[in-house]
């Protein structure tokens, strides 16, 4: 579990990248793999409330893709700021953090660290929904330690880390879509605005520079050593 895992040739590197913006660019497939940003953002709601103090009560996952977080405290405060910003720069964040495993070689602690991190936001899911998509996410990165290949976990802990990366952008871009037509009156961008004063057209482009700047650092990190392989 802790060896350190060569690094795939750089065709696959490229490859899975390519296959994630494919993935977050099509209509049809992102309908499906949206449901793991969610998974990302619902966590880091929980993450955050849980470590600002707050009562968390649970998460729900629905399968139109949306989720929510409940917590219970102050209704204002750093706490719930820290909570509301969480949700929409988590996946950048979780695939920031993937990038590091990656670039020290170790590919096998990614999918264990995934799977720890589902396992506790299991316990806190409330809906049948939502826990058989965290199993059946938790299912896929269990199968690939147990029985997958060198060659195919790190397949798949590159396109999952470029997917995290890519996918973080889109989200934010959605909602300013729908802040826009007025179809996301109690967005997470328009509860800060209410709790902070701040615009939410403020937070939502924090949540974008974020999301931005983290797919940035994989890239500079990840593809120059593609190019080396």
């Amino acid at each position: 579990m802790l060896a350190v895992q060569d690094t795939p040739p750089h065709w696959v590197i490229w490859t899975s990248a390519v296959v994630a913006l494919v993935v977050v660019g099509s209509k049809l497939l992102w309908i499906v793999a949206r449901n793991v940003i969610t998974i990302a953002h619902e966590g880091g709601h929980a993450t955050m409330a849980l470590l600002s103090g707050r009562k968390l009560s649970g998460i729900r996952l629905h399968s139109d893709t949306s989720g929510l977080t409940v917590s219970s405290g102050k209704s204002t405060g750093l706490g719930m700021v820290f909570t509301g910003l969480a949700g929409y720069v988590a996946p950048s964040l979780l695939g920031l953090g993937c990038v590091w495993l990656l670039s020290v070689s170790r590919i096998t602690i990614l999918l264990w660290a995934c799977i720890l991190l589902l396992f506790g936001m299991l316990v806190f899911i409330r809906n049948i929904y939502g826990a058989a998509s965290i199993l059946v996410t938790g299912l896929i990165f269990a199968g690939l330690i147990c029985f997958g290949s060198d060659a195919a976990r790190g397949a798949f802990a590159y396109f999952a880390t470029w997917f995290l990366l890519v996918g973080g952008v889109r989200p934010v871009i959605e909602l300013q879509k729908k802040r826009y037509w007025h179809e996301a009156l109690d967005s997470d961008a328009d509860q800060l605005a209410r709790i902070t004063g701040v615009p939410g057209l403020v937070w939502v482009l924090l949540f974008g520079l974020v999301a931005v700047g983290c797919l940035g650092v994989g890239m500079a990190t990840l593809l120059p050593s593609a190019g080396k392989a």
